[in-house]
């Protein structure tokens, strides 16, 4: 069991991404062996690219903040309590061009090696 007082995870920048941050608030190093929460912040003009996980599905749960996702070739407008459903290998990107920031809470199962993003237009990871 593990219980993390709140602002005890640091905000990381999330790698080829603007303006957004990761905070890993529950993983592996903490004894969780099936599953893993992310909490992500957009800021205002932030973004992270088109890219998708080939063996990873995402489940997704929208905080605060209204912003754009594109799942496949479909673009959601998101607020405040929408849930967002990934599959393994779907082309996805996030996009805040609002005033405020924009936080969601990711939810991805545990697999022995996380795979870093692959962003299309680079043809690799």
């Amino acid at each position: 069991m593990s219980v993390k007082p709140a602002g005890r995870v640091k905000p990381k920048k999330v790698d080829r991404a603007v303006k957004t941050e990761i905070e890993w608030l529950l993983d592996r190093h903490d004894g969780a062996p099936n599953f893993e929460m992310r909490r992500f912040t957009i800021k205002p003009g932030g973004s992270i690219p088109e890219h998708f996980h080939p063996d990873i599905e995402h489940e997704q749960y929208v905080l605060k903040g209204k912003y754009r996702v594109g799942i496949g070739k479909r673009i959601y407008q998101v607020k405040a309590g929408d849930s967002i459903y990934i599959p393994p290998g779907t082309h996805h990107w996030y996009e805040n061009s609002g005033k405020v920031s924009a936080e969601f809470l990711c939810i991805i199962p545990r697999v022995k090696k996380y795979d870093s993003i692959y962003v299309e237009e680079e043809g690799r990871k």
